[in-house]
């Protein structure tokens, strides 16, 4: 299974690496929340958009680095000297990209004019990536995704970028974290036009199937933690751990090239353990007028639980929740024969997955969690996209993936949507209004980014869930609330889970 980022569809893919007159750089205010036990605190942060997507000229005027999917060999005769001509200039947002912000919300809409698709990434500052570090930490947003269907992708996740774009690695790079610069993911692609602040032109073919798109000799590798990739019909939530840190360039067998028969020999593990309620064997759990009714807004919980509950301790485990309608939901229970009865991704889980669906445990043999922990203990930036697929249309995430089993087949039904759904020219003229937001960001300790009730006598509390007592006699069950601070209720938790101290005012039954 494919399930991260493989390749997107752009209107006049470049990549630069010099700054750009032309158009002033405006970012998008875009404000978010970080949370503990005393309450959320806002932060003055802005999304800036991803330099695959912006204009490349030359520094000297208008004349294009790269048009179509061929570079100007007059300007870009080596990577080196690609890299000193050209600039990437500012961005008209919301005019050319279909980008808008509005106090908490981004949306993101699909086609804009002849632009297809974008991805953008949080600011802490005009210079700097917000870094995330979650681990023994939680992370929520709200996502309106009814506006999004088959073949498309509103995706947000965790990519280890460096936090200045690349900028004091690589000084030929001057555009930096300001302009969108530094991507990777577990995918390593080759579609990037700049890496380590040079042109990726060694061996550079234009796309067959995509005129603006293309790959070169190079890719540019990192973990990645895909918190949230879905569309109304399916989701999904993956880690991806590699064995490198941080973002690398890549070639040869280290990139993992599915056409050179290395997927499994590269430094990340491009297939990532995955869980989609669908696949894992709950078909009427999240889709519209489903029990996570995609057909309006729902919050999004991910918790990342360590060995010792602290911020150095191992990632042994990822967990999620949703919120609706004020009601807290579990995340949906995995029903598929070989593998336990689980809600949530641990190392047992992933192992048992791979057998049970005949898949090549590559997330192990990359470290499997603790190394995605070390990633988020290092700091990771969040990526922000709507996008459709060249490579595989979609399908491993919402239909039958690969094609050429039956969907009866463990692991290959991921759902509802027909074989041909995903094609992207059907999608971009079909689909072309399609939008998601994503709104309310918020991250911090476990247990204060949202509230809800779980309905049999739960209550809210403004920094997170707390349960009412269970009846007299009874004990607490998995997830509820088991002590803290003013803490009346139960404190014996159902077998086989035991109470774990959060912070000083929840304690957790897992």
């Amino acid at each position: 299974p494919v399930v991260a980022l493989l390749s997107f569809s752009l209107l006049a893919v470049v990549y630069g690496q010099q700054a750009g007159t032309q158009q002033a750089e405006t970012h998008p205010k875009l404000t978010s929340q970080q949370c503990t036990a005393s309450g959320c605190k806002s932060l003055s942060t802005a999304v800036v958009l991803d330099s695959n997507w912006r204009w490349v000229h030359t520094t000297s005027g208008y004349t294009n680095c790269y048009t179509g999917n061929a570079w100007d060999a007059s300007i870009c005769s080596d990577p080196q000297t690609c890299a000193t001509n050209c600039a990437l200039d500012g961005a008209d947002y919301s005019g050319t990209y279909g980008i808008t912000t509005s106090g908490n919300a981004l949306t993101l809409k699909f086609v804009t004019g002849s632009n297809v698709g974008s991805r953008v990434y949080l600011l802490a500052d005009d210079s700097h990536y917000q870094m995330f570090k979650l681990v023994n930490q939680e992370f929520s947003f709200d996502v309106d995704m009814s506006n999004l269907p088959c073949g498309l992708n509103g995706a947000l996740y965790l990519s280890e970028m460096d936090a200045d774009g690349g900028m004091a690695k690589y000084p030929t790079n001057k555009a930096g974290a300001k302009y969108g610069t530094g991507y990777c993911d577990s995918q390593c692609p080759h579609d990037i036009k700049f890496i380590n602040g040079e042109a990726n032109i060694l061996g550079w073919t234009g796309s067959d199937n995509d005129p603006n798109s293309g790959t070169g000799q190079y890719g540019t590798c990192c973990s990645e933690m895909d918190i949230w990739e879905a569309n109304n019909n399916a989701a999904a939530y993956t880690p991806h751990p590699c064995s490198v840190s941080g973002q690398t360039r890549c070639s040869g067998t280290d990139c993992g090239d599915d056409a050179t028969g290395n997927r499994y020999s590269g430094v990340c593990d491009k297939d990532g353990c995955d869980f989609n309620s669908f696949r894992m064997g709950d078909q009427a759990f999240l889709g519209k007028g489903m029990t996570v009714d995609t057909s309006s807004k729902f919050t999004v919980v991910t918790q990342f639980i360590t060995a010792d509950n602290t911020s150095t301790g191992a990632l042994t485990e990822i967990r999620r929740l949703y919120i609706q309608n004020g009601n807290v939901v579990q995340n949906s229970k995995v029903n598929i024969p070989g593998i336990d009865a689980v809600n949530s991704i641990t190392d047992n889980f992933c192992k048992q997955q791979k057998t049970a669906f005949g898949d090549q445990n590559y997330f192990a043999t990359k470290g499997g969690l603790s190394a995605v922990g070390k990633a988020l203990q290092t700091g990771m930036v969040l990526a922000l996209s709507i996008w459709d697929d060249h490579a595989a249309e979609m399908l491993w995430l919402d239909s039958n993936y690969p094609t050429n089993k039956t969907a009866s087949t463990p692991g290959v039904a991921r759902g509802t949507c027909s074989a041909t759904s995903g094609d992207p020219k059907t999608v971009e003229s079909v689909s072309a209004s399609a939008s998601v937001t994503f709104s309310n960001i918020k991250f911090g300790d476990i247990g204060t980014t949202y509230s809800g009730s779980g309905g049999g006598g739960t209550t809210t509390n403004p920094t997170g869930p707390v349960q009412s007592p269970p009846p007299s006699g009874g004990t607490v069950a998995q997830y509820g609330q088991c002590g803290g601070t003013g803490w009346t209720g139960g404190s014996v938790c159902v077998s086989p889970y035991t109470c774990h101290v959060v912070n000083s005012y929840y304690s957790q039954c897992y």
